[in-house]
C-alpha cells in the first residue's frame, strides 16, 4: 500500500512538472506559448468584433433625438397632486387630509416661479401662437431659447394667493401638463366634428384643449363647473416642439389648471380628463395616453 501511494504521488508531480521533457502540466513550453497565442489572436478578434459593432451603432444615433419613436405613443396627460390609484380623498374640515395634496403641488409649481424663470427664458406671450421654429434639431446651433410660463397665468390655483389650492372650500386644484416627447407637434382639432358636443366651445386656433367631465353616467350633474385656467385653457403651439434636454435644458411645459368649483359632498365621482387634437390618440391599456381619470371625494 505504501508502494501505490508513492507511485501516485509521483504520477501527479510528474504531470504538473516533468523534469526530463521539460513539460508543465503535460506541455512544453512551445506547446503552451501556441496555445496563449491563438486564444490572444481570438479574444482579440472577438474585443475588435464588439468595439467595431458598438461604434457603428453609435454612428445611427442621434445625440439630440431617439432615433426611432414608432414606438411612442403621443402623448400623456397626467396631473399634479399625484395620488395613491389617482384618487383624491379629503375633509374640507380637516387640514391634515389634504396636506399631502398642498404640498405636491407648491413643490411642483417652484420650477415656474419668477425667480427661477428670470433671464433663462423667452417671453413667448400670454395668448395662443403658432410652433416655435428654433432650427432643425440635428444641427450644430447649440442650445436654443424656451418659452416661459408664469405661475400667475394658473390664476386660483397658482399657489400665489391660496396656498390651500382651493381644498379648504371643497374646491380643489390639479395642474396637468402633457409629457415631454421630442420634436413632436401637437396638431389641434381640424374640425368640432372630432371632438364631443360638450367640448366643442373649447375649439381655439394654435391651442391644445382640455376638457373634463364625468366618466360614468350616473355622475352626471353632480361635477358641477369645471374652470380651467392658463394660456387659451389649453396646450399653446408656441411651447412646441421640444428639442431634448441636451439643446433646451431650461424647458418647461405649458401647465393647464383646472378647479372644480361645485362638487357634489359626500359622494365618490369618476372624472375624465382629455386633450383633444389630430394627432393625439387613446388607448384603454394605457389609461394616461392622451387622458386620465381620476375619483375625488370631498367630505365636509
Amino acid at each position: 500500500m505504501p508502494a501505490s501511494n508513492k507511485d501516485g504521488d509521483d504520477g501527479w508531480k510528474k504531470f504538473l512538472w516533468n523534469s526530463e521533457k521539460k513539460e508543465l502540466l503535460g506541455r512544453t513550453a512551445g506547446s503552451w506559448s501556441k496555445i496563449l497565442l491563438f486564444y490572444v489572436i481570438f479574444y482579440g478578434c472577438l474585443a475588435g468584433i464588439f468595439i467595431g459593432t458598438i461604434q457603428a451603432l453609435l454612428l445611427t444615433i442621434s445625440e439630440y433625438k431617439p432615433t426611432y419613436q414608432d414606438r411612442v405613443a403621443p402623448p400623456g396627460l397626467t396631473h399634479t397632486p399625484k395620488s395613491d390609484k389617482s384618487e383624491l380623498s379629503f375633509k374640507m374640515s380637516d387640514p391634515m387630509t389634504y396636506l399631502k395634496y398642498t404640498k405636491g403641488l407648491t413643490e411642483f409649481l417652484k420650477m415656474y416661479d419668477d425667480e427661477v424663470q428670470e433671464g433663462k427664458f423667452e417671453d413667448c406671450g400670454d395668448t395662443p401662437g403658432e410652433y416655435k421654429n428654433r432650427g432643425d434639431i440635428d444641427d450644430n446651433e447649440g442650445v436654443r431659447d424656451s418659452c416661459r410660463f408664469k405661475r400667475t397665468w394658473l390664476g386660483p390655483c397658482s399657489g400665489l394667493t391660496d396656498t390651500e389650492f382651493g381644498f379648504k372650500e371643497g374646491k380643489p386644484c390639479l395642474i396637468v401638463k402633457l409629457n415631454r416627447i421630442v420634436n413632436f407637434r401637437p396638431k389641434p382639432p381640424m374640425s368640432n366634428s372630432s371632438i364631443p358636443e360638450e367640448a366643442q366651445y373649447k375649439v381655439q386656433p394654435n391651442v391644445i384643449p382640455l376638457y373634463c367631465t364625468n366618466k360614468r353616467e350616473e355622475d352626471a350633474g353632480k361635477v358641477g363647473e369645471v374652470r380651467y385656467h392658463g394660456i387659451g385653457a389649453g396646450f399653446p403651439l408656441q411651447y412646441y416642439p421640444y428639442y431634448g434636454k441636451a439643446l433646451q435644458p431650461n424647458y418647461l411645459q405649458p401647465l393647464v389648471a383646472i378647479q372644480f368649483v361645485n362638487l357634489t359632498i359626500g359622494t365618490e365621482l369618476r372624472i375624465d380628463c382629455r386633450v383633444y387634437g389630430e394627432n393625439i390618440n387613446y388607448s384603454d391599456k394605457d389609461r394616461y395616453q392622451g387622458r386620465f381619470d381620476i375619483k375625488i371625494t370631498v367630505e365636509s
